[in-house]
């Protein structure tokens, strides 16, 4: 009887979450990319790939914003260097302002925050090492109206700096998604 009960309410929130969202002045988005190192992260790794989703609610008038962000990436060795891979696992919060009227068929922002993220760096055949540090991160990106809907094609770059022991682990995710909901 609780798994019916259960089963029907996950059911219905399903259903009526996305009706909710749009009346709420909430944007929900997924994307993937390509994540690029920088400074000593760049010396060891070369270029991988990231996927991630995000949360955003718009205040009135709709060029501010609360983001709330999720991302997992990784990247391998460069040749030369000890065979591993690195993957980055975190989330944060985000300011986001908006040019432009929110039913313009392009829209450009800009973004920055602050964040938790996971560093773990796994050798091949055997051993790792991570740490969960505290990071944060500027960007921007631009937002493509499709359609008379509200859903938005979405490209966007992150700089963003992970507080890891010795030096800063630092990357750009460039992300390319889909965004849903009002605004």
């Amino acid at each position: 009887m609780r798994k019916l009960i259960g089963g029907t309410a996950l059911v219905a929130a399903l259903v009526l979450a996305p009706s909710l969202l749009v009346a709420q002045g909430i944007r929900y988005g997924v994307g993937a990319g390509l994540l690029m190192p920088l400074g000593d992260y760049k010396t060891a790794d070369k270029m991988g790939w990231v996927v991630g989703g995000d949360v955003t609610k718009w205040m009135t008038g709709g060029m501010l914003g609360i983001r709330v962000e999720a991302s997992y990436s990784q990247t391998k060795e460069k040749t030369g260097v000890t065979p591993h891979s690195t993957k980055v696992f975190g989330g944060g919060a985000d300011l986001v302002y908006a040019f432009g009227m929110s039913a313009a068929q392009m829209r450009p922002y800009v973004l920055g925050g602050l964040g938790y993220y996971n560093v773990k760096v796994a050798l091949t055949g055997g051993g790792s090492a991570s740490e969960s540090k505290v990071g944060f991160g500027v960007g921007a990106g631009v937002a493509f109206k499709m359609g008379a809907g509200s859903t938005r094609l979405f490209v966007e770059g992150k700089w963003t700096t992970v507080s890891t022991t010795g030096s800063s682990t630092s990357f750009i995710p460039i992300r390319v998604g889909l965004r849903f909901g009002a605004k």
